[in-house]
C-alpha cells in the first residue's frame, strides 16, 4: 500500500514529519510530495523541507492513501490549489482512504467528505456546516477517513493510519518509539 502525504508553504512540522516516520518504520511506502514544481517547501516553523516529489512527478492513481498535514498557511495553501482538491475528491469517490489532522479536515469538510462522518480536526477549524459529527478526540477513524485534532494528537493519527493499512507492523513501531502504552501492555514485539 502506497500513502502521498502532501507539503504546502506553511504545514505543521510535525504532524507532517511524525506522520512519515511512523509509516516509514512500519515499513509502509509514503512520498512526501510538493503542491508546487519545486521539492523544497518551508514549513510553519521555518524548517526547509525536501520533498520526495514535486507536483508533476504525482500521479493520484498510484497512491491508495492521502494525507494532509495542517498547519493554517499549509491547510490555506493546499486547499486554494485545485489540482490537489481535483485529486483529493477523486479519490474519495473512488473509495480509497483519505486521512488528515489539525486544520486540514477542514478541506474535506469544504468538499462535503465529513457529512455524516464522525471526525476530529483543531476545535477552531470544527463547523456545524460540514455536516458531520465532530468529537474531542485525538485521532477518529470513520470508515475511509481518519483525522486527527492538532500536532499532540499525531502519534494517535499516525497509529490509526498505520492500524488500518499495516496492523501487524503496529506492535513494533509502538516499541521502537517507545510509546508508552505498547510496551506496558504488550511487552516487547517478536523481532
Amino acid at each position: 500500500m502506497k500513502c502521498a502525504l502532501f507539503l504546502a508553504e506553511g504545514f505543521e512540522d510535525c504532524e507532517a514529519m511524525i506522520t512519515v516516520d511512523m509509516l516509514r518504520r512500519g515499513g509502509v511506502a509514503i512520498d512526501t510530495v510538493s503542491i508546487t514544481e519545486d521539492t523544497e517547501v518551508c514549513s510553519s516553523h521555518k524548517v526547509r523541507m525536501q520533498a520526495d516529489l514535486a507536483w508533476p512527478q504525482f500521479h493520484e492513481e498510484d497512491y491508495e492513501v492521502l494525507i494532509l498535514p495542517g498547519g493554517k498557511l499549509g491547510t490555506s495553501n493546499m486547499e486554494a490549489f485545485a489540482p490537489l482538491i481535483q485529486a483529493l475528491q477523486k479519490h474519495w469517490n473512488e473509495g480509497r482512504l483519505t486521512c488528515a489532522i489539525c486544520a486540514a479536515p477542514s478541506i474535506l469538510g469544504h468538499l462535503g467528505l465529513l457529512k455524516g462522518k464522525r471526525y476530529t480536526c483543531f476545535p477552531a477549524f470544527e463547523d456545524p456546516a460540514f455536516g458531520g459529527e465532530y468529537q474531542m478526540e485525538l485521532a477518529v477513524r470513520d470508515g475511509r477517513l481518519i483525522t486527527g485534532r492538532g500536532m499532540g494528537a499525531t502519534i494517535e493519527f499516525a497509529r490509526e493510519i498505520l492500524k488500518e493499512i499495516r496492523p501487524e507492523a503496529l506492535a513494533k513501531v509502538e516499541y521502537g518509539i517507545q510509546y508508552e502504552h505498547s510496551f506496558r501492555n504488550a511487552g516487547k514485539p517478536q523481532a
